[in-house]
């Protein structure tokens, strides 16, 4: 079990980075990241070392954000207190920031789908294969999905496309 935890615990960092990602709220990460984990050291015995283990951790992380985004749809979501307007005391930040910002806001817009299956691959690196396998859809859809992603990416970021809707 010590290889197991172990292995688990050099993945931390990369299903926090991801939660976040996905969440765009620290503290929300954190809770997800957190019952990923406790469910993993739980279900332990229905992983099978034949494969590498952070497919597996990575979807048991999408299974509990997709459960927690349907038990939120009723629910009025709560703002968080970074996140209100207000105006600045200090001067705007670098072109570079504002970019990031930009980037990172166009990114929210998209579609869950969307966004979980770019975030998979361009963020955390793992292979067309392994995120459809996270995502459990065949690869042609994470493809599609990917390539819908980085089109309007771009044209939100470009400011060149429409706006995005979301679909239910």
């Amino acid at each position: 079990m010590s290889g197991f935890l172990d292995d688990i615990e050099a993945l931390v960092p990369a299903l926090r980075r991801y939660a976040r990602a996905l969440t765009g709220n620290a503290d929300w990460a954190d809770d997800l990241v957190q019952d990923c984990l406790e469910r993993a050291i739980a279900k332990q015995s229905l992983w099978r070392p034949i494969g590498p283990l952070r497919p597996w951790l990575f979807r048991i992380m999408i299974n509990i954000h997709r459960n927690d985004r349907r038990r939120r749809r009723g629910a009025p979501e709560p703002e968080a207190l970074d996140l209100l307007p207000f105006e600045p005391a200090s001067p705007a930040p670098q072109g570079a920031r504002l970019a990031l910002a930009e980037t990172a806001a166009a990114l929210d817009r998209l579609p869950a789908e969307q966004r979980q299956a770019l975030l998979l691959v361009a963020l955390e690196g793992m292979s067309y294969a392994e995120a459809a396998g996270v995502l459990d859809i065949p690869m042609g859809t994470l493809m599609s999905r990917i390539g819908r992603a980085r089109e309007a990416l771009r044209a939100l970021v470009d400011g060149t496309g429409p706006r995005l809707r979301s679909v239910k």
